[in-house]
């Protein structure tokens, strides 16, 4: 029987590094793909084929998704990882970085999907795999652009789960918690970038030691990336995956808490948490 095989984008480092390695572990043919090639050079003596995407740029999508098909005949699994944070207060965004943001969250998601889906199609089976947040369920302050951009992911995956069901594909969301990445750390930087001067210099200077806290070894507050690989596999390989996959510190309770509680307590215990002050 020929081996299933996973195409994860954003692989170059992160939760995209080891899914990658826990696919593969699995017994998945695996396609990491990344803008730059030379931060998977480990995965390559690992076994896992790397391959260059932009998933912003249609041609390189294009010629990553046909590479594939044409050295495998199908795609089996497509886990929709690339992604970053964008930070800042709403009036201090430019519009272009906002439309960046989108871009890579929401719209590089969705090309690499109508991509891959045809074939799926055909075949009958797939899975989608699309890595949220628990920031797709609530918003911290200053990240507006980054938590439109994963509530977009959620509502994408929920109508894609309907209307791909017929056709044996499964779609699912994986909602981190804090993740022990590079990813706080970039994006307090670009929260200090954005708004670490005037009027929103107090929530900013909070929100970027939280944030870059997260990138620390040891965060109490953050779980390492291996929980979101797991998760992945697991959705992977479920006979009937769950629709949602809640996974890392706090991403369970602080979801509840965002249903249960009244807009207004809820934004006080968020704040509480970032070290906002009232």
């Amino acid at each position: 029987m020929d081996k299933k095989v996973a195409l994860v984008t954003g692989g170059s480092s992160g939760i995209g590094e080891v899914a990658a390695r826990d696919l593969r572990d699995a017994g998945f043919t695996v396609y990491a793909a990344a803008r730059r090639t030379d931060r998977m050079a480990a995965l390559e003596q690992a076994g896992i084929r790397t391959i260059a995407l932009d998933v912003t740029d249609e041609e390189s999508a294009r010629a990553a998704v046909e590479r594939i098909i044409a050295d495998e005949g199908r795609i089996d699994v497509l886990v929709n990882n690339a992604g970053y944070g964008s930070y800042g207060s709403l009036e201090e965004v430019p519009l272009t970085e906002a439309q960046a943001q989108l871009d890579v969250n929401v719209l590089g998601l969705a090309r690499l999907t109508q991509l891959v889906l045809p074939y799926m199609r055909t075949k009958g089976s797939g899975r989608i795999i699309n890595i949220s947040s628990m920031g797709g369920r609530f918003a911290t302050p200053l990240g507006s652009w980054y938590h439109a951009s994963k509530y977009a992911v959620e509502g994408l995956s929920d109508a894609m789960r309907l209307e791909l069901e017929p056709f044996g594909i499964a779609v699912v969301l994986i909602e981190p918690g804090g993740i022990r990445t590079e990813w706080g750390a970039i994006a307090a930087d670009n929260l200090r970038a954005t708004s670490g001067q005037g009027a929103y210099r107090m929530q900013a200077e909070a929100m970027t030691r939280t944030l870059a806290a997260s990138s620390e070894p040891g965060y109490r507050l953050a779980s390492p990336p291996e929980v979101v690989g797991r998760a992945i596999t697991k959705a992977a390989t479920a006979r009937r995956p769950r629709t949602r996959y809640s996974v890392g510190i706090g991403a369970t309770p602080m979801i509840w808490l965002s249903r249960v509680l009244p807009d207004r307590t809820f934004d006080s215990v968020i704040k509480r948490f970032a070290g906002v002050p009232a």
